[in-house]
């Protein structure tokens, strides 16, 4: 039987729309006229799905961060079933099973197609597979794009999506490293990258022999092409300033590099790098990382769960005296088998988000002991105990 979290997992069914009001929102109030848009619990109880697409027979298909699995949602069933795992995925931090499309002439043309982060012979690598689905299970897995992952687990994009062109579009994050972004030698971190059904360079892209179809990208988790006028845009997240709204040209540079600082003015800031940056359509200081607000707190949180994994060992490695709690630095504490939860920035942060007094996280599945704990790490995700209310990370 499979085992699933306990987390409960919104899939939202905003389409269009959601791009429409991220056009109309700002930060004060909605715009006039602005669509509703209501959330809707599809199902439930999943485990870290990362991303979904839809496909024909009222189906969703979508793939889990951690497990591997690709998955299919019957909408007029109710139900789920396992189309395919995928071997050797990493998920540390924004690694793992990360985007998903159908090739738009399915299911004439039955193939899948999944991006993941895979340890490949000792060595990371981010990954585009292809699928054939036979029978409603996939076959014949191949690998149609492998890039180097960083060594940082963080800023690794993952989204993929077809364009109107009949073109794999797909979004890779810097790793962590400005530089990346800007560097168009064959460097696929901090790209969009355009290709084909089977992962060739189309001959009309903007570069030679390349699959880099722009540049300049930060960190980012999606990209949509407009029903109107066919037009990419894509949401990125910025630094502590600065998530962007950006339309996306061939060839052209957004920005982000080496030199990039959230003092002076916005955007400009974080779009000064490289020939001709174009600047976003719409920007957001402070950020709310698009693209949905929760995105902010659950980056937090994945952020402090990582720290949490890598500080506990190192300290208690270095000092296994030390039981109650393992410093990771100056600002940031982890309390593992109970004790206090230090007053750091990033804690002040994971409070104020889910006002909550005090943040104490402890081992997955293991419940508190602290005397007053507000909040709890359990498999996967953060508890509130006075409320009840989860958190999925």
């Amino acid at each position: 039987m499979r085992r699933r979290t306990n987390v409960r997992t919104w899939i939202r069914l905003t389409g269009a729309a959601a791009m429409t009001a991220a056009l109309a929102w700002s930060p004060a109030t909605p715009a006039q006229g602005a669509p509703a848009i209501r959330a809707k619990l599809v199902v439930g109880s999943l485990n870290v799905p990362t991303a979904f697409t839809f496909g024909p027979g009222n189906r969703i298909w979508y793939v889990e961060k951690a497990t591997g699995e690709i998955r299919i949602h019957d909408l007029g069933t109710g139900s789920d079933s396992l189309f395919d795992t995928v071997p050797g995925v990493n998920a540390d931090g924004e690694r793992g099973m990360l985007g998903i499309a159908l090739d738009p002439g399915y299911p004439t043309d039955p193939y899948v197609y999944v991006y993941a982060t895979r340890s490949v012979s000792g060595a990371l690598e981010n990954q585009i597979l292809r699928l054939t689905d036979s029978g409603g299970m996939g076959t014949n897995r191949t690998v149609i794009l492998s890039t180097p992952a960083s060594s940082s687990p963080y800023h690794n994009g993952g989204r993929i999506l077809f364009g109107p062109d009949g073109m794999l579009y797909a979004i890779v994050g810097e790793g962590h490293n400005p530089a990346n972004a800007q560097d168009t030698s064959q460097n696929d971190r901090g790209k969009i990258l355009r290709m084909t059904p089977s992962g060739g360079v189309p001959s009309d892209n903007p570069f030679a022999n390349s699959r880099i179809f722009a540049y300049g990208i930060r960190n980012s988790f999606g990209f949509a092409f407009d029903p109107r006028k066919n037009r990419l845009w894509e949401t990125e997240n910025g630094p502590s300033c600065n998530d962007e709204l950006n339309l996306i040209r061939k060839g052209a540079n957004y920005g982000w590099g080496p030199n990039e600082t959230c003092s002076g003015s916005s955007p400009a800031n974080t779009n000064q790098d490289g020939p001709n940056p174009v600047r976003p359509k719409r920007w957001y200081t402070p950020t709310i990382a698009p693209p949905r607000p929760s995105e902010q707190r659950q980056a937090v949180l994945r952020r402090v769960q990582h720290r949490c994994d890598q500080g506990r060992h190192a300290e208690r490695q270095a000092n296994r005296r030390d039981r109650a709690t393992d410093r990771v630095h100056a600002s940031f504490r982890c309390a593992v088998d109970g004790g206090r939860a230090e007053r750091g920035p990033v804690f002040q942060r994971l409070r104020r988000d889910l006002q909550a007094r005090a943040v104490l996280i402890t081992e997955a599945g293991g419940p508190s002991r602290s005397r007053r704990p507000a909040v709890r790490w359990s498999a996967g995700m953060l508890v509130s105990p006075a409320s009840r209310r989860s958190v999925d990370a």
